[in-house]
């Protein structure tokens, strides 16, 4: 990856090619596009491929500029981890094997080629500022939309709405791209499972609203109320052990988790309700909370060599994919807030 951030006017694409790829070959790496909108005065911003196999955000920008439509206020978008797109097969790799994840990066430090294009994102960022930023991403289960961010404000949720009806109100520190954007109107958009052609259709429709709408955050009477998740913890794998997917025990895993697990997604779930198999007597998980302590006990029990469920909880991001889960995590849990309405 090369650390440096191209910056590109609309007119140096010239004729965007039908293919995708071969757009996204064209762009010669990680770049910033400046659009042209009707109101200059006002700025917004569009982050995607962040993650080399979440494309839904890329293939909306790369329709939308085929068709030649002009955003409502100038508009920077950012095609970030080309590079790993573009290893064969092609949308295949969050990042390049022993490389950091880009969206880790964003809080620093910036001495690696992933925190010099962070650093790169961040400048160009700085210079307008804008009054919003989707960051767009997929899910590797299967997800309905929602958004991630620092606050529930008015602004965020109402930027939510364009995608999805569900935002979690995340308190951790990942370094991400919208944590690190406090004082911006910003959320992550994840518009469901890579691959999927509804994802596409949901990252395609949203961005047509936040590049074109003249006013992002005038509420529309037909618009839905976003539910509001909160305390979100990140179940991991404990450091060293070993994970399967499956509907019945690995022997050689640690940890086997159910093949359709992701089925419970933002599904409110009960005691007993079954999430694996553990081999042995090692306790597999780490699931810590925003004081830093590991309640992993208090919310599974296993008992004759099944993982299941001890509290009522709500998983969200469940992933299928080991590779995922190891390099990441398996999924999070969250908590309803206290409100599901758009302030009106």
């Amino acid at each position: 990856m090369s650390g440096a951030l191209r910056h590109l006017n609309r007119e140096d694409l010239g004729r965007i090619p039908g293919d995708p790829t071969g757009f996204l070959r064209s762009l010669g790496g990680p770049c910033a596009i400046h659009l042209v909108g009707r109101d200059a005065s006002r700025t917004r911003a569009v982050s995607t491929l962040l993650h080399g196999n979440e494309p839904s955000g890329f293939l909306a920008a790369h329709r939308w500029l085929r068709d030649e439509r002009m955003p409502a206020v100038d508009t920077l978008l950012v095609i970030a981890n080309v590079e790993a797109a573009l290893a064969e097969p092609g949308f295949h790799y969050r990042m390049l094997p022993g490389r950091q994840d880009l969206n880790r990066c964003f809080a620093g430090p910036f001495d690696s080629p992933e925190g010099q294009l962070a650093l790169g994102i961040l400048d160009a960022l700085a210079h307008g500022p804008p009054e919003a930023v989707i960051d767009v991403h997929n899910n590797t289960g299967h997800n309905p939309p929602y958004g991630v961010g620092i606050e529930p404000t008015p602004e965020a949720l109402r930027l939510v709405a364009l995608f999805g009806t569900r935002y979690v109100w995340s308190h951790l520190s990942l370094g991400a791209l919208t944590e690190v954007l406090p004082d911006v109107p910003g959320i992550t958009v994840e518009v469901g499972r890579s691959g999927d052609a509804r994802a596409n259709e949901i990252a395609h429709a949203g961005l047509v609203a936040f590049l074109e709408r003249d006013d992002l955050f005038a509420r529309d009477a037909e618009e839905p109320d976003v539910q509001v998740l909160m305390r979100p913890m990140r179940v991991c794998l404990q450091p060293g052990a070993r994970l399967a997917i499956a509907d019945t025990a690995d022997p050689e895993a640690d940890l086997t988790i159910l093949t359709d697990l992701d089925r419970h997604n933002f599904e409110r779930v009960e005691p007993g309700t079954p999430i694996g198999f553990v081999r042995g007597d090692a306790w597999p998980l780490v699931l810590v909370d925003e004081d830093g302590s590991d309640r992993a006990s208090d919310h599974f029990n296993v008992e004759d060599g099944v993982l299941r469920t001890n509290c009522p909880m709500i998983p969200i991001m469940i992933t299928t994919d080991p590779v995922a889960a190891a390099s990441d995590c398996l999924f999070y849990v969250v908590h309803e807030g206290p409100g599901s309405n758009l302030l009106r």
